[in-house]
């Protein structure tokens, strides 16, 4: 029974046996397959066989290696979040340090007196790398704030508010380690052989004494310049300037004014083109950067919102000069005028404005020919942006110094920033007549060179004080060691001395030059290395954005401009009058 069990048994698992015998075979006929095909190929790698290898049926590639996807990109993305990181923060600790100011050191009477006129940007950059603990500082404005010039032609459209680019004097002042009076007044007489500079009090509100002098020992004149009219009539009366906050805002309601005027009951067409035909006199960055900004308001804001205005809103940019922007290069200014044309504004060169009334100019045109002819140009709104004239205040300065009798834009000043005539008086930007543009940019790089030749004076003064003092310390000494050590420190003194007065004249370098000519398209002529980069267009637009972010006094003033442009970008420009 038994047996005829197991004989069954061995019946019935016969087949299946047989199958996993010959997968057992069929397995061990591969790996050996495998093993002499891997001995093939290190016979090949040692260079022992020649002959190729038959890859049979059953050959198994190599696992291939785990390759590294996207490296790059996780690099890239994780050193951007790190910066990003690492700018928050920077902004948010400057915000504090901003934010809780020191205890400021309370004046030395026995120090000198250096009195600031202007919060301009020389004057600004100055005050900003000067070392207040040498000096008794005074300065003295009849504006209590830094004015971000460069973005004045956006407030006048409302793509920036104009408080977004104003860095109240007081917050700067208040940061200095040693306290720093501010008078807010305007210097109506400086009397160089008294010392004396006379203010006056001319706000709404004036107390007891609304006149009062300020004494000094070191001054320094930084109060601008004014508007230019080259003493055309009617400019002052009929035009808008572009210089101060106050400008821009008049301009802001002139346009309005002028659009919702035109659009008034039974106006006639003819009235219509005068009021909406806007007029820019000054082909410099500023009239170039308004007329785009204007355009700008137009295109995207106020023939959306005013359709009427569509056919009659033009802008004319009037220059005397053969081209707009001549401190650029031929190509950009070309690159300029091309774009000028897309945007439908007219550009009048060669013709000088002759006579302004409330309705029209006068112009004088210049043929190709070289013939002459007058025009009548009539427009809605004037804008002046032509050019700068001396002070009451600098002239009558410049009337008390027989060194100044030939100069006419200004006081002159030598290689130290020195006014010629004068040994204790200083003067920054356009004030000052140099060899160089009176632009923001030759401003602030004079207040800085200023501020440096400061702090090397009172490190100088501090120096020869403390070697006098050695000297008749080594004089009364005992005995000879006393003496010899007392030598050594002289000697120290006198090698600091000598390092410490090796600063050179005033040497101006030059960044490049930026323009916004509108359509988001901006030109810049850069310097680099021992030449300059021309360029023009979107990509420059975006440069000249964070460039002009990153001239920002601070970073408040950085966070409310971005603001202002995501603003203006998401809900559009504001097209109320005030």
């Amino acid at each position: 029974m038994v047996g005829s069990t197991m004989a069954i048994r061995s019946k019935m698992a016969s087949p299946a046996a047989i199958q996993f015998s010959s997968l057992s075979r069929r397995s061990l006929s591969t790996r050996s397959q495998f093993q002499a095909l891997r001995s093939t190929q290190s016979l090949r790698s040692s260079g022992l066989s020649q002959r190729p290898a038959r890859r049979a049926y059953s050959d198994v590639a190599p696992a291939p290696k785990p390759r590294k996807r996207f490296r790059f990109l996780r690099w890239t993305w994780r050193l951007t979040l790190l910066a990003s990181v690492g700018m928050v923060g920077t902004l948010a600790y400057s915000i504090y340090d901003s934010r809780h100011p020191i205890e400021q050191i309370e004046p030395d009477p026995t120090k000198k007196t250096l009195v600031i006129l202007g919060t301009g940007w020389g004057s600004v950059s100055l005050l900003k790398k000067l070392d207040t603990e040498n000096y008794n500082v005074v300065v003295i404005s009849p504006r209590n704030y830094f004015l971000f010039t460069p973005l004045l032609p956006s407030c006048t459209t409302g793509l920036v508010e104009h408080r977004s680019i104003m860095e109240p004097i007081r917050n700067i002042l208040r940061l200095k380690k040693a306290h720093v009076k501010f008078y807010e007044a305007e210097a109506t007489k400086i009397d160089y052989e008294k010392r004396v500079v006379y203010i006056s009090d001319d706000s709404e509100i004036k107390g007891d004494i609304s006149h009062t002098e300020v004494p000094f020992d070191m001054l320094v004149v930084g109060v601008g310049a004014e508007n230019a009219t080259f003493g055309i009539k009617g400019v002052k009366e009929h035009s808008c300037f572009l210089k101060e906050v106050g400008d821009a805002q008049k301009i802001r309601k002139r346009i309005m004014d002028c659009v919702e005027t035109a659009m008034f009951k039974d106006q006639t067409p003819d009235e219509v083109k005068r009021l909406l035909h806007m007029v820019v006199v000054g082909g410099g960055p500023t009239g170039v950067e308004f007329a785009g900004e204007l355009q700008d308001f137009f295109e995207d804001d106020l023939k959306k919102w005013i359709p009427e205005i569509q056919e009659n809103f033009h802008v004319t940019l009037v220059e005397a000069l053969p081209n707009v922007l001549p401190m650029f290069s031929k190509q950009l200014i070309d690159y300029t005028e091309s774009t000028f044309k897309e945007e439908a504004i007219t550009i009048r060169t060669k013709t000088m404005v002759k006579n302004v009334t409330d309705k029209y100019i006068e112009a004088e045109i210049t043929k190709p020919d070289g013939s002459k002819e007058t025009e009548i140009i009539p427009y809605g709104l004037l804008v002046w942006a032509t050019g700068n004239a001396v002070r009451p205040v600098v002239r009558d300065l410049m009337g008390q110094i027989s060194a100044q009798k030939n100069s006419r834009r200004g006081l002159a000043v030598n290689e130290y920033l020195v006014v010629n005539g004068t040994e204790n008086v200083w003067a920054v930007g356009d004030c000052a007549v140099t060899n160089y543009a009176p632009t923001a940019q030759v401003a602030g790089q004079e207040g800085a060179f200023l501020a440096r030749l400061f702090n090397t004076m009172a490190e100088t003064d501090a120096i020869e004080k403390e070697l006098e003092r050695l000297s008749v310390a080594q004089a009364e000494a005992k005995n000879e060691e006393d003496r010899n050590q007392i030598f050594d420190k002289i000697r120290e003194h006198q090698k600091q001395l000598r390092r410490t007065k090796q600063i050179g004249p005033f040497q101006y370098s030059h960044q490049g030059s930026l323009a916004y000519i509108g359509k988001e398209r901006a030109v810049a002529d850069i310097s680099w290395l021992s030449g300059n980069i021309a360029s023009g267009g979107t990509m420059t637009y975006l440069f000249w954005r964070s460039a002009y972010l990153s001239m920002c006094f601070s970073s408040r003033n950085r966070v409310l401009v971005a603001v202002d442009w995501v603003k203006a970008k998401l809900f559009g420009r504001d097209v109320s009058r005030e």
